[in-house]
């Protein structure tokens, strides 16, 4: 139902900013076309290139589609807060009309303020992230594991937009906070193997006392979740689906179980089982899991999960907006939430998917977190 919507929104653009502009007819008629084609590139992406989430050309055209698209999306939703303001106005004014030069003064700012905030908006979303530092409070924490780092990476989405040297810089971040482990909560990745050799390559260098782990998200599934293991594997990481892994440290245990994608079952793989995962795991050790969607939370919690950590929501993108991801993912989009006895934190993400590139208000993020013993 995404594209219909789209079209809705198409319509209203032109009959409330193309229409009224005094220009010649043909004139405004090329500009509605060529307002269809930015509101249509995701759909022309699949027609051209067989996917809208991985268009191989190069990163400027990238970069040029993600403004002009997130324009679009910006001036629509400033142009529905322009019409609110000119209905209350017109009502206020018991119903006389505003005068037509102010309103095509209005509709010019507009315009104006959308493409400066997708301007802002796409060059920071396309920044190397800075570090957040969160701590965590964990119950029953063993005191070898007081102080204990671990720095969570999501969200990657390495693609022609998020390219290799991208993808060095946020490595060589993350290593420079000498963690204890590292994880990764999924969609790392937008393209095939082949497409991605080079850009991934820099994962490889991710370093830790304790290795790599990851889960897979949903965009690993649409470009072949085995496949994409086999790489990342090869890289050097611990991939789990719906299992889990012990870590050693300085005497103590700490258990890190991953989930699958709630897609997976769309591509004949099986869904996230939080209880297979956690089969056979050691009693009394704290509970790490990785599962790329804000998602069981409830569930999780009763099995006694001491932490969950997810991604997917992008923190929204945009303040604001961010409410309504956060009523598409279950109440939870970015930061820190208590489930009963369990903590669950949604990172903004550590890069983005190419074809909405945009953050206002909203930073990307390498979490860094340091457990400390709960009173």
């Amino acid at each position: 139902m995404f594209f219909p919507y789209v079209y809705i929104a198409y319509i209203y653009l032109v009959l409330r900013l193309i229409v009224p502009l005094p220009l010649h007819r043909f004139t405004r008629i090329g500009l509605g076309l060529a307002l269809l084609l930015v509101c249509q590139h995701h759909m022309i992406q699949r027609w051209v290139f067989g996917t809208m989430f991985s268009p191989e050309i190069p990163r400027v055209f990238i970069i040029a589609l993600g403004w002009l698209y997130c324009s679009f999306l910006l001036v629509l939703l400033l142009q529905l807060l322009a019409d609110l303001a000119l209905l209350a106005a017109w009502a206020l004014r018991r119903g006389r009309a505003i005068d037509g030069r102010l309103a095509l003064r209005l509709r010019h700012a507009v315009v104006a303020c959308g493409a400066l905030l997708s301007a802002v908006g796409v060059s920071q979303a396309i920044v190397v992230p800075e570090v957040r530092r969160v701590e965590l409070a964990v119950r029953n924490l063993p005191a070898s594991l007081e102080g204990f780092r671990m720095v969570q990476l999501t969200d990657l989405h390495i693609s022609r937009l998020m390219h290799e040297d991208w993808v060095r810089a946020v490595v060589e971040r993350s290593n420079a906070l000498r963690p204890d482990l590292v994880v990764i909560t999924g969609d790392l990745i937008d393209g095939s193997p082949q497409a991605r050799a080079r850009d991934v390559r820099p994962l490889a260098d991710l370093a830790a006392r304790h290795g790599v782990i990851a889960s897979l998200g949903n965009h690993e599934y649409y470009f072949g979740a085995e496949r994409w293991t086999g790489v990342f594997e090869g890289l050097g990481m611990r991939v789990l689906a719906n299992r889990h892994a012990v870590v050693e440290h300085e005497g103590a245990r700490l258990t890190v179980a991953g989930v699958t994608d709630r897609v997976a079952p769309r591509f004949d793989m099986e869904g996230p089982d939080t209880r297979r995962a956690l089969l056979d795991a050691p009693a009394g050790a704290p509970v790490v899991l990785l599962s790329h969607q804000p998602i069981g939370v409830a569930a999780n919690a009763e099995m006694g999960i001491d932490l969950q950590l997810s991604g997917h929501t992008h923190g929204g993108m945009i303040r604001g907006v961010d409410q309504v991801v956060k009523r598409a993912n279950g109440g939870y989009v970015s930061g820190a939430y208590r489930i009963g006895g369990m903590q669950q934190y949604v990172s903004n993400g550590t890069g983005l998917w190419n074809g909405f590139p945009i953050r206002l208000g909203v930073p990307a993020e390498i979490t860094e977190f340091v457990f400390r013993r709960a009173p």
